[in-house]
């Protein structure tokens, strides 16, 4: 586990550049004032906005083959509410 670094408000102030560079090389810290923890300065994670379809069907072809009825069954018994109500049923009063 990695321990961030404890940085005080004027450290921030009078080493950005630094700071900045050892978060884009990964490194995290905590940000304190009077000795209180205020903020974490960590780095930004990418993620990608967008996922050409050739690698979702990479990642989709390692399934397991579910018919849709099996699939809609199980999926509504895993966030309906309401268990006792048949797949399909509307809402009771």
């Amino acid at each position: 586990m990695v321990v961030a670094k404890q940085i005080t408000q004027r450290e921030l102030r009078n080493d950005t550049p630094a700071i900045m560079r050892a978060v884009e090389d990964g490194e995290s810290f905590v940000l304190t004032r009077n000795g209180t923890p205020i903020a974490d300065l960590v780095p930004h994670t990418q993620r990608p906005d967008f996922l050409p379809f050739t690698e979702f069907a990479e990642l989709m072809a390692d399934l397991p083959r579910t018919a849709p009825e099996t699939f809609f069954a199980e999926l509504d018994a895993a966030v309906d509410p309401d268990p006792f109500r048949a797949a399909g049923e509307g809402e009771r009063e």
